[in-house]
């Protein structure tokens, strides 16, 4: 059935899209990254302070690859979270099956990371690499931020609910195109970005409910696709997990708002679908607030 958009909907969507955070809103975007695409950091700070966001946690790349978009690692993180400590925190991050991995994590810890992540790494999910990053949260008391992607990064996303269970007080973060798809009970593994209506009870709907350690990263154009792809499916995804879904915007552009911006239509797209403002302040601040102690 084709939905005809009145031309009062549309500019109030057209609107809300090119809007900036209300005054006094505050927002925590767990996931951007410095160098993205070759994003300078004069252009990264001046995208979240258009997007309006007050706090923003940066996540490095590993010792090689650069997230798959050129993405600077720990010392870049930390370089600008010591100039500019009022809006950006940082994680820690090292590839997982390497000699140095807990060494090199272990180190940007001390110095004041809050995370590790965004693990992007061609393991098994549930891998003996993985269980050593999870040790290294769980004695750290740090959640980790995990990027899952069929055959290509965290493999096995149908087992994780393994690493769930084994570590239990550590808190897990997933993200990226596998995590978004799965919200549908029919999804087909090899489809990066599914369209049409959803089926409830995917792999993510059921994690996110079962498990008080599974968190849902809301950032890129999976999580905005997933919001998207069937609205009222949407608006009781967010409602039913309202408490335990992040804002996060991970994009490379330098606009900070138009199409070219997938954060900034996540704002939107949380603002309209969400329940009700109390569900908006929790997604955009109170549960990331929360789960990494950002006062």
């Amino acid at each position: 059935m084709i939905q005809v958009c009145s031309r009062r909907m549309f500019l109030g969507i057209a609107c809300a899209a090119l809007a900036p955070a209300a005054k006094g809103e505050e927002i925590i975007d767990i996931h951007q990254h410095t160098d993205y695409s070759g994003r300078t950091d004069e252009q990264l700070i001046a995208h979240q302070r258009t997007m309006g966001v007050t706090k923003t946690v940066l996540l490095p790349a590993g010792s090689r690859y650069g997230l798959a978009a050129g993405c600077g690692g720990n010392d870049s993180v930390l370089a600008i979270a010591k100039a500019h400590p009022k809006q950006y925190v940082f994680f820690a991050n090292e590839l997982p099956d390497i000699p140095e991995t807990k060494q090199v994590i272990e180190k940007y810890l001390k110095l004041g990371a809050i995370g590790i992540g965004e693990q992007k790494f061609h393991v098994e999910c549930d891998s003996k690499y993985m269980q050593g990053i999870a040790e290294i949260a769980r004695d750290h008391k740090v959640p980790v931020l995990m990027h899952f992607q069929h055959e290509t990064y965290n493999l096995g996303y149908e087992r994780f609910h393994k690493m769930l269970e084994k570590y239990p007080t550590v808190n897990f973060i997933g993200h990226a195109q596998t995590f978004w798809g799965n919200i549908d009970k029919n999804h087909v593994q090899s489809v990066m970005y599914p369209k049409g209506p959803v089926t409830p009870g995917g792999i993510t709907d059921r994690l996110l409910s079962d498990y008080a350690n599974m968190y849902g990263d809301l950032s890129a154009g999976s999580g905005l696709n997933a919001l998207r792809r069937d609205e009222e499916h949407a608006r009781g995804f967010l409602k039913r997990h309202q408490s335990k879904l992040l804002y996060g915007s991970d994009c490379s552009d330098s606009e900070g708002a138009g199409a070219k911006c997938s954060g900034s239509q996540q704002l939107e797209t949380v603002r309209r679908l969400s329940p009700d403002a109390g569900a908006t302040r929790k997604m955009f601040y109170s549960n990331s607030a929360k789960l990494f102690k950002i006062t």
